[in-house]
């Protein structure tokens, strides 16, 4: 028997997920989404074929599993008129929402809970996301290995062991996605500047990135020597690998990445109030 699976929210990353799930075989009737907007509903009903409800407590009171899938901004309004049936029922609760810790989200819920924290990120909409995953002390393995099939559904998963570390993993991947974006930008910008036409600059420039990460994602090497292996001495790619070390882009991406994180820390406190 399948575990029902109860989505608070069914925007873009719930979504996602009970897409990627759906791909890989999960039972629609397993799967319950809830909105406010019966339109949505209508249209992931016609088609997914997954079960929808516009009343949350109603879902919670059928589910194994609850994925909170609301903005961190709201998700107090959202988790409090849900404590009756959440105690009643005693789910897995899965919270994707960045900045809320697991003792917030337990408070609002009525505590002792088996809850697990998620950082996915958006490249999950199209099945290759990155997301870091952490279990309070009540998950059992059961649970945990559910989690982790249900997020693999769009993705890579990695555990970590302390609730802190979810900073880093939203320094890491849940932003990342963005730093990427950025260099495309960036390098899209001086292929233009060496009189490449647009369209051409940025096709190079993106098919470049999707390669280099599907190469290093496949090798048995890290990414230093793979880097190394497409530097000639004194040649054209050194020249440029040079000019990064000198302009400090090491500095420069480890100052954004702990900008992120300390933002993560001050969001937590921000929301959970």
């Amino acid at each position: 028997m399948h575990k029902t699976i109860a989505f608070i929210g069914a925007g873009n990353m719930a979504s996602a997920i009970f897409g990627g799930m759906l791909d890989g075989g999960y039972p629609a009737e397993s799967i319950i989404a809830t909105s406010p907007d019966d339109t949505l509903l209508a249209t992931l009903r016609e088609r997914h074929g997954i079960r929808t409800h516009t009343d949350n407590a109603t879902a919670v009171n059928e589910a194994d599993v609850v994925v909170l899938a609301v903005k961190p901004q709201i998700m107090r309004q959202v988790c409090e008129p849900l404590r009756e049936a959440v105690q009643a029922r005693k789910p897995l609760i899965v919270s994707v929402a960045a900045g809320l810790e697991a003792t917030t989200l337990e408070g609002w819920l009525g505590g002792e809970l088996a809850l697990i924290r998620c950082m996915p990120n958006t490249p999950s909409l199209v099945g290759a996301g990155a997301a870091g995953l952490y279990a309070n002390p009540r998950v059992d393995a059961e649970q945990r290995e559910l989690a982790g099939e249900l997020l693999s559904a769009v993705g890579l998963v990695e555990w970590v062991a302390e609730e802190a570390l979810l900073d880093a993993v939203t320094a890491v991947s849940g932003s990342g996605p963005a730093y990427f974006f950025l260099f495309f930008e960036a390098m899209e910008e001086a292929g233009v500047n060496l009189g490449l036409p647009r369209e051409t600059a940025r096709r190079l420039a993106l098919q470049t990135g999707f390669g280099a990460a599907s190469m290093a994602l496949r090798s048995e090497h890290d990414p230093a020597q793979l880097k190394r292996n497409v530097m000639s001495p004194q040649g054209s790619t050194e020249r440029a690998i040079q000019y990064f070390e000198d302009a400090e882009l090491r500095h420069i991406v480890d100052g954004a990445m702990q900008a992120c994180a300390a933002r993560a820390r001050e969001m937590a406190k921000d929301f959970g109030k």
